[in-house]
């Protein structure tokens, strides 16, 4: 999931490099969302999705696929950086409940705590993967919560131990 290249760039350029890499990708350029921080500990992001013609919906409020996809790779990319070449992460399930129309711009935090990876370790050292469930709101300036996004992650050792198959995800 994360390139090779990536282990050999010096760790105080990584939040840099990540979001600028995720900010040109193409597939995530065209959400409208704009990773706008990446903590220095790499466990950490903000999105800024602003209300414009790219991301609004015909009622003049934030289209709910672009608050979607704004929030889609961010918590699989945040654990994989987190958690090495030896894992495989994917993304395996969503909701996103709507609270209010988005009538600016919107803004969601995304946070993995040092507990989460200690959790997912343990997980997957002992049963061979792990699902993950994350929450983010977006909110606007004011703090007000526009919508919730429940994202469901699942992670896998990469190689397992040789003579044993690794469970494809559910």
């Amino acid at each position: 999931m994360i390139p090779s290249f990536w282990n050999r760039i010096p760790p105080r350029w990584r939040p840099a490099l990540f979001r600028f890499g995720l900010n040109l990708f193409p597939a995530y350029r065209a959400t409208g969302g704009r990773v706008v921080a990446v903590a220095p500990d790499m466990l950490g992001a903000r999105v800024r999705l602003p209300l414009g013609w790219r991301t609004c919906n015909g009622a003049g409020t934030t289209f709910g696929g672009s608050l979607y996809a704004a929030t889609d790779p961010l918590f699989a990319l945040l654990l994989a950086v987190n958690l090495g070449p030896d894992y495989v992460v994917w993304d395996k399930a969503a909701s996103i409940r709507y609270r209010r129309p988005g009538r600016a711009t919107l803004f969601a935090d995304f946070r993995i705590s040092v507990e989460d990876l200690r959790v997912v370790r343990e997980t997957v050292a002992r049963e061979g993967r792990c699902d993950r469930h994350f929450h983010v709101d977006f909110c606007d300036a004011e703090g007000v919560v526009h919508a919730g996004i429940d994202k469901t992650v699942y992670i896998g050792r990469r190689h397992p131990p040789s003579g044993e198959n690794q469970p494809m995800p559910r």
